[in-house]
């Protein structure tokens, strides 16, 4: 009898562990005509659908699914994929019942058994109502015509923003260890208060950067893959970085490495991470911060840690990557070159090389008068100038033909300053008669090479995907910069003169 009574105990907690799994959304919606509609959901800054309801009757939608919804913010989306509205699902709201009204869908927004999402709609009807009540201030200032309009309004804001402040600090403390608390904690700001004063008097504005960047992630537990699923979580990484850090390589890789450890390997929110970091500085906004993703190479790709978030050919790929742009970071002296210019081609030519058709063919005829050819190089490191303008173009391009004859006015210009300034202009095709037409008919004047005898891998060697690519050297031919446009290279050369000038 024990054995029977113990086999029915195990039945029914089997049942009552069951009956706890999966999810069933139903939102009330009134006066809606949608036929369809969408779950979905924010995973750091992207959107995606969970769930749609195909049968949407007088505004009844049913969510409904054997697995229990991850935790994080989700959202209605209407059947031309507009939001309705925001709502949160965690461990304790699978089961949600939500009602609302389409003619008025904030203020008529409840949640019928969730406490947690009823407190977070009152949230959002308060700020909604706050930032209304700003709008219609601004407007009425603005009417007024007030010549301190701007002092007033921001006067205003200041007073807006501290009433969020503080009832962001009331909904954290009244819904602490809830979703609502982590996420109002995620969007707040955590800005010094009782700010001393610096020597000149004012605030010490060392001491409120300081305290901002020492709180900035108070509160948040990277930890937690539910971190990624709201829609303030990218906005908070990409505000730390691109305004919080300094911009400054180095500072931003020491940044990295202290966020990466808060984290666990094989967690989303790692995975996300560093695919979000190694996205971001591969092609980077700011000149020099393809370093960051170097960095991330060669302490996250090469050492393994970036097994599982990405598959093995494209970590190939990736490191390949980054040992392509090693060798081109800002300070680094550039690779060598060797190019055969205009006069050299008819002995190259005669070679053979403007006729073989394969590699194999190529490194025949190379090999066979490799002593000649050695003759005719001109190197990149031969060229002697203060400023050397490393172009590689080609003529067939749309933009090099609207680059190029600027590049070639302001060589001229710069001539005439009497700066010690040459361009190292590399074609990158092998179209020699075009090449030397063109030449000739747009009086280009600089030093004019190509890759004659196909030993140059520009793809790798100077990164030349497409053209026109620029860099600008040195007079030891470090690499000053690089990825720029025309309209770039005379504040690169004032700043490399002011360099000179204090050596």
């Amino acid at each position: 009898m024990k054995k029977i009574a113990l086999s029915f105990v195990l039945f029914f907690c089997l049942l009552s562990v069951q009956a706890q799994t999966g999810h069933e959304i139903k939102i009330n919606l009134k006066n809606c005509k949608d036929t369809v509609a969408y779950l979905a959901y924010y995973q750091f800054d992207k959107l995606y659908i969970s769930d749609t309801c195909k049968k949407v009757i007088n505004g009844n939608i049913v969510f409904k699914g054997k697995k229990n919804l991850d935790k994080g913010v989700y959202f209605l989306l209407s059947q031309e994929k507009g939001n309705y509205f925001d709502f949160i699902i965690d461990e304790q709201s699978q089961k949600l019942q939500i009602t609302s009204d389409k003619s008025n869908l904030l203020e008529n927004l409840k949640a019928i058994n969730s406490k947690q999402n009823e407190n977070f709609f009152n949230y959002i009807r308060f700020v909604s109502a706050k930032n209304k009540e700003f709008d219609s201030f601004k407007k009425s200032i603005k009417e007024q015509k007030k010549s301190d309009s701007s002092a007033i309004i921001t006067k205003e804001f200041k007073v807006l923003n501290e009433a969020i402040v503080e009832t962001d600090l009331n909904v954290i403390t009244q819904n602490k260890g809830n979703y609502l608390s982590e996420i109002i904690n995620l969007k707040s700001e955590k800005t010094a208060k009782d700010i001393p004063k610096a020597s000149n008097g004012r605030p010490d504005s060392i001491y409120s950067y300081n305290y901002y960047k020492k709180h900035f992630w108070h509160g948040v537990n990277f930890e937690d893959d539910a971190m990624l699923n709201n829609p303030f979580f990218a906005n908070k990484i990409k505000q730390y970085f691109n305004n919080v850090v300094v911009h400054n390589p180095d500072s931003i890789c020491v940044e990295i490495d202290r966020m990466m450890l808060k984290t666990k390997q094989g967690t989303k929110m790692n995975m996300f991470l560093l695919a979000y970091f190694t996205s971001t500085y591969e092609i980077p906004k700011i000149m020099g911060m393809d370093k960051v993703f170097v960095y991330m190479v060669d302490n996250y790709f090469k050492t393994g840690k970036a097994k599982g978030v990405y598959d093995d050919s494209v970590i190939k790929i990736i490191i390949n990557r980054g040992n392509v742009l090693t060798p081109l970071q800002l300070g680094k002296t550039a690779p060598e070159l060797y190019m055969i210019d205009i006069p050299g081609h008819d002995k190259i030519a005669k070679m053979g090389f403007d006729t073989a058709k394969t590699g194999e063919e190529i490194t025949k005829i190379y090999y066979a008068n490799k002593e000649e050819i050695e003759k005719n190089y001109m190197r990149l490191s031969s060229v002697k100038a203060d400023y050397l303008i490393l172009l590689f173009w080609d003529v067939d391009c749309s933009h090099c033909q609207k680059e190029v004859p600027i590049i070639l006015e302001l060589y001229h210009e710069l001539l005439k300053e009497k700066k010690d300034v040459k361009v190292f202009g590399v074609y990158t095709q092998n179209e020699f008669d075009k090449y030397k037409k063109y030449i000739i008919d747009n009086k280009i004047d600089w030093i004019n090479v190509y890759d004659g005898v196909h030993i140059n891998n520009l793809k790798d060697k100077y990164d030349v995907v497409t053209t026109p690519v620029i860099y600008i050297l040195d007079k030891n031919k470090v690499i000053k910069a690089k990825g720029i446009g025309a309209e770039s290279i005379r504040g690169i050369i004032n700043q490399m003169e002011k360099e000179y000038s204090k050596k």
